[in-house]
This record gives C-alpha cells, structure tokens and sequence, in this order.
C-alpha cells in the first residue's frame, strides 16, 4: 500500500463518520417525533459499518515487512502486542483481511418498543390518553455524536500526516 492508499482508507472513515453524525443529528431532531409518514412514532436509527475489502493491504504488509507467516508466529514475543490489537487474528496465511477502509452498509431503524407518557390532549393520544413517543434517550446520542466527530477528527488528522510525509518525500527528491 502506498500513502495514496493510505488516504483513501481515511478518507472512507471520513464518510463513514459523516454519515453517523447526520444520523444522530436526525434522531436529535426527531426525539418527540409522533407520527411520522408511516404511521407511528420515529423509530432511532443506526449505522451499520463494514470493511471495504481491498484485497491488497496483507500482501503489501508481508511484502513490506518481508515477513513469511512462519517467520512472524516464531517472533512472538517481538510482535505479539499486534496480535493483541486484532491485527493478525487468524494468522496471516489469509494475509489481514482485506480491509481497506470502512463503508456504510446500511441505515436500520431500533426495534425497541416506542415510550408511552400519559398526554390525554395530544392530538396522537390514544383513548386511553397515552402517546406513543421515540425510545430516544438524548445523553446517548450525544455520546455517539462525540465518538462520530472524535473519529472524524482522528482520521481528518491521520489525512494531514499522510500529506505531510508526501510532501517530505517529494523533497527527498530536491
């Protein structure tokens, strides 16, 4: 993998990140939501994320590192803070998995049942006098808008050092 690689895989977790923020920002927004077009209140929302399968990054890694998948498993000891993190789960006979970044698969709403609160003159109530609102607790959101803008910053960083070495390297060259 070259740092052009390297860019695209942040430059995917930018994405991925941006769209879990607008989905929290939508849940925010919809909390007390009690008819939607669909009849019934706003169900949350959820990003679902998977690896994007490049195919290349094991290779390039063994390629790089000249490394067999014999000559890793006999350093051990040298290495096995890499294991630890999940970078080599399975040995690397299957090289890393593949990944190259991160992709949205999909957007699923929450099953949870909606919250009732007693409102007898709201316009959605029930005969009963109950209305059916969101199962969206606003602390929760917040700390997932946090972890959405925290990641983005991190791989909006990581894509500043990799035009930073770029540009150290084109100046090798000088």
């Amino acid at each position: 993998m070259n740092l052009f690689g390297l860019m695209d895989v942040s430059a995917s977790a930018l994405q991925a990140q941006r769209v879990r923020a607008e989905v929290v920002a939508a849940n925010m927004a919809n909390a007390e939501t009690t008819r939607t077009a669909e009849g019934g209140p706003y169900q949350r929302q959820h990003v679902v994320f998977e690896a994007e399968d490049g195919g290349a990054f094991g290779n390039s890694f063994l390629e790089h590192a000249k490394l067999s998948s014999a000559e890793f498993t006999s350093r051990g000891s040298s290495m096995s803070h890499l294991k630890g993190i999940g970078l080599f789960n399975g040995g690397l006979s299957g090289g890393l998995g593949g990944a190259e970044g991160v992709a949205v698969k999909g957007i699923i709403a929450d099953t949870s049942e909606p919250l009732h609160r007693y409102e007898p003159g709201h316009p959605d109530a029930d005969a009963q006098g109950f209305v059916a609102f969101p199962d969206i607790n606003p602390l929760t959101e917040m700390v997932d808008l946090m972890g959405a803008s925290r990641s983005y910053g991190m791989n909006a960083s990581a894509v500043q050092a990799e035009k930073t070495m770029i540009a150290a390297s084109l100046d090798l060259g000088k």
